[in-house]
């Protein structure tokens, strides 16, 4: 995932700048930074299918050295729906 800050290039995204995620797969998605603004159920699911897609070249590597905990994080991805921490508390690798 890359993650460029738009309104100010080449600097650390600050409340209200304007930024462009660019998945593994090509996904692009551009928002208004707001780290205190809690997600919809929709962003959520959003990007963790994002996410699922960007580690799916990963499973078939059986000898990369993160492949159990890649495989550990996208079954972590896969339950967050239904977990009581959906969607404020995103699943990490």
């Amino acid at each position: 995932m890359t993650i460029i800050n738009l309104t100010s290039p080449g600097k650390t995204p600050a409340k209200g700048d304007w930024l462009e995620e660019t998945y593994g797969s090509g996904r692009k998605f551009n928002y208004i930074y707001d780290p205190d603004m809690p997600w919809s159920e929709e962003e959520a699911r959003n990007w963790r299918d994002v996410e699922l897609d960007s580690t799916d070249w990963i499973l078939p590597v059986t000898d990369h050295p993160q492949h159990a905990a890649y495989k550990t994080y996208r079954t972590k991805l896969r339950d967050w729906p239904s977990t009581s921490d959906f969607p404020d508390t995103k699943p990490t690798l």
